[in-house]
């Protein structure tokens, strides 16, 4: 009887075959693994650190976390299947209702249409934003990155014929805040946020309605590390609104999306994200012009008074500015 034996230096294929098991099984869960990690960072809130501009993009996390799903799924990896189909559902939970109308608020009331713009440094073109003023019938403008020179160009380009009433906090940078009305507007002034950003604000008097206090807002960006701790304390220090009071809203650039904890605190204290509210709360406002490969984010908002609601909401590129314009259809109380 012959008996055949392995050649030496060489494996029986089995031992292959495991080897490759392993090595499929442990490249699934690396895959698995960061999308678990993002979520629990995300569930639990904690902005920190480079964490603080990573979270921006979470909208994109959650996009790819059906690939590692789906190889688990394929490769017949049970267990990482199961933990990958429980990301993806915790990042739909997070993310989808942004994208489905819902929790518009009332219905009956006075019609408000406002637009929130940041200029970058004035340099926006006037004319556009004064023609997006005249074919939306905007009757409050608030502006971020507001100059003297950007003021000046948007008189110079018919603004104030169309908005007469206004608060003005213009200053050279980025700092600069300013407030556009239609209607008479009393208690005009601004503050300067702990971040160092001027927030123009102004009593408006709609016809036939209540008095709506509004406030252009623009909290420190946290474009670096150590500018984190001022863009969560300039959120900290918005004011909130409840069911007793003047109803305000508060538009702008927050330098924030709703997967940062900051701004859902902030929208917790008495508000609704009108974005959200219509169904467009995944439309990206920056940047679009200038920083080249960076992803598109939403980081302009517009949040109303619970006792206020929101019809449509839209969003419109100007030239010379990163930011996209916010426009919505609003409902205030008669």
């Amino acid at each position: 009887m012959t008996i055949m034996t392995a050649p030496a230096g060489t494996s029986p294929p089995t031992v292959g075959r495991r080897g490759w098991r392993v090595f499929v099984t442990v490249l699934i869960w690396l895959v698995v693994v960061p999308g678990l990690l993002w979520a629990i960072v995300r569930l639990s809130g904690w902005d920190r650190g480079p964490l603080v501009q990573l979270l921006a993009y979470t909208h994109y996390v959650a996009a790819w976390s059906i690939v590692p799903a789906v190889l688990a799924l394929a490769t017949r990896r049970w267990p990482a299947a199961a933990v990958a189909i429980v990301v993806v559902a915790v990042f739909a939970a997070l993310v989808l209702p942004r994208a489905i109308p819902g929790g518009r608020g009332p219905s009956s009331g006075v019609r408000l249409n406002v637009m929130t713009s940041n200029l970058l440094f004035g340099g926006a073109d006037p004319a556009q934003i004064v023609s997006l003023v005249r074919d939306r019938d905007i009757e409050v403008l608030a502006v971020q990155e507001f100059t003297t020179e950007g003021k000046e160009a948007l008189a110079k380009a018919g603004l104030e014929e169309l908005l007469p009433y206004a608060s003005f906090a213009d200053e050279a940078g980025a700092s600069g805040s300013g407030l556009y009305s239609r209607y008479p507007m009393s208690g005009a002034g601004h503050r300067r946020m702990g971040g160092g950003f001027l927030q123009a604000y102004g009593l408006v008097q709609p016809p036939n309605a209540e008095p709506v206090l509004i406030e252009s807002a623009h909290p420190r960006a946290p474009s670096d590390l150590s500018l984190n701790g001022l863009w969560r304390s300039d959120l900290a220090e918005e004011p909130g609104t409840g069911p007793e009071g003047t109803p305000r809203i508060l538009l702008g650039d927050f330098n924030s999306t709703l997967d940062h904890a900051p701004l859902r605190k902030l929208i917790a204290r008495g508000y609704r994200d009108a974005g959200a509210a219509t169904g467009q709360g995944m439309i990206p406002t920056w940047p679009y012009y200038e920083h080249p490969g960076i992803p598109w984010v939403t980081l302009d908002h517009i949040l109303i008074d619970k006792r206020i609601g929101v019809r449509d909401l839209s969003v419109h590129r100007i030239t010379r500015t990163d930011h996209r314009a916010v426009i919505a259809q609003l409902v205030v109380p008669a």
